[in-house]
């Protein structure tokens, strides 16, 4: 399994629409979805009360190739949406990208 987690500083007054777009069934999900290989999406938020406002997605696709063919396929999609949602955050970083050993 490829794994991408991102880490993300979310505005306190946009943290609904935050959740509501990048949560298991939302905005990003329902992109990722019309794309083979996608398995889900989870979002964390943490519990440190001075980061009450920081969230991390874990995307999960079979393999590195299949989310790499869906940026060719829906790479403007993608960057759209992106740019749709930047007001919703002061602060975004990819964590970085994993395998799983399983």
């Amino acid at each position: 399994m490829y794994v991408i987690v991102w880490e993300f500083v979310v505005r306190p007054e946009k943290v609904t629409a935050f959740v509501a777009a990048y949560k298991p069934d939302g905005a990003w999900a329902r992109l990722f979805t019309q794309a083979d290989g996608y398995i889900g999406t989870e979002l964390l938020r943490s519990t440190d009360s001075d980061q009450a406002a920081t969230f991390v997605t874990i995307d999960r696709w079979k393999t590195a190739e299949g989310f790499a063919r869906f940026q060719e396929r829906f790479g403007s999609d993608y960057r759209r949406l992106d740019t749709q949602l930047e007001g919703l955050t002061s602060r975004e970083r990819k964590l970085g990208t994993f395998l799983s050993e399983d």
